[in-house]
């Protein structure tokens, strides 16, 4: 059987992680897709800055779409565009796709799963919510009987990372920033994180996801954790709360209510003790009740795993003989 020849588009952090992750699997993945698994192609704005890399790259999407030998596209962009250009395109031409790109999907994310439908592709977008937390399959292939009733989240590990170390190492908002920043958790720009923009992109997603829709944008309060002082984290201490970063979403006499800002969480909360750079989701469904998924939230592997579990859906035996009509994550 020929090889899965694969296309990706970025190669930054996260498209270095699924690169890397491709190439020191292969034996795992052809145990799964039944094939050998080749990253063949990287749409690259500055090709001349990754030479060493084993491949053609390219900087013209056509000589993607365009290629009938290309499988499957990653696409690891950050912003909206061309991110969303050129998935639109790839899908199009008939081609997979699994994309990391939360603010991208949180916006198009309904008109590409339904571009996607009508191609008779796939596409995948676990990596997009909460780094190695596989929340989106576990949604849309466990929770099928269940009915989410509200969800609560940590789902940027920055934020995290922040507030633990201003807690235990009695670190200024700043000082802490600062070391997230210099550990390659935080962007050199952490607007999207500390602002609490990247959670309320992930939240919007999982509405969609739960209830086919989302709240208007401008009706969602989003606070970041910039107001954040160390009197706050101390004050805290002493009645055993521990201050998080909280996106929540539910529904209220039929409509979709959603939130993203601190909050002071009791030591029996299910989230008080997720620390550092991990993600986790707390899930209240109508049959099961409580379920708490806990994981690294931050980082080019974790991002990098949730593709390729997106991919490894796409491409096992049973998603081969329905490759043509399933759509995963």
């Amino acid at each position: 059987m020929k090889a899965i020849n694969v296309a990706l588009l970025g190669l930054g952090t996260v498209g270095k992680g699924v690169y890397q992750t491709i190439n020191t699997h292969q034996e795992r993945l052809r145990d799964i897709t039944g094939c050998s698994v080749h990253v063949s192609t990287f749409l690259i704005e500055h090709p001349e800055k990754h030479a060493t890399v084993n491949g053609t790259t390219v900087t013209d999407i056509r000589t993607i779409t365009e290629n009938p030998d290309i499988d499957i596209v990653f696409e690891a962009i950050v912003g909206k565009e061309p991110a969303f250009s050129y998935l639109k395109k790839c899908i199009q031409a008939g081609k997979h796709v699994i994309t990391a790109n939360k603010e991208m999907f949180a916006v198009h994310g309904k008109e590409l799963r339904e571009l996607a439908r009508q191609h008779h592709v796939s596409i995948g977008y676990d990596a997009t919510t909460a780094g190695g937390i596989p929340i989106i399959q576990m949604i849309q292939h466990v929770l099928q009987a269940n009915n989410v009733l509200k969800v609560q989240a940590i789902l940027n590990g920055t934020t995290n990372y922040i507030l633990t170390e201003m807690r235990d190492q009695n670190a200024a908002f700043e000082d802490a920033l600062q070391q997230a920043q210099q550990l390659g958790y935080a962007e050199a720009d952490p607007t999207n994180d500390v602002e609490g923009f990247d959670a309320f992109y992930k939240l919007m997603i999982l509405s969609e996801l739960i209830y086919n829709e989302q709240p208007n944008w401008n009706d969602v309060k989003r606070i970041g954790i910039t107001s954040i002082s160390e009197k706050d984290i101390a004050e805290n201490q002493l009645t055993n709360k521990r201050i998080k970063h909280i996106a929540s979403i539910w529904k209220e006499d039929g409509r979709i209510l959603a939130k993203v800002e601190p909050v002071s969480l009791p030591r029996d909360h299910p989230l008080y003790a997720i620390e550092g750079v991990d993600n986790a989701i707390n899930i209240e469904t109508d049959i099961l009740g409580e379920l708490t998924l806990k994981g690294p939230g931050a980082g080019a592997l974790p991002t990098a795993s949730a593709m390729i579990e997106d991919f490894c859906l796409i491409y096992s035996g049973k998603s081969q003989k329905e490759k043509s009509t399933v759509v995963v994550s």
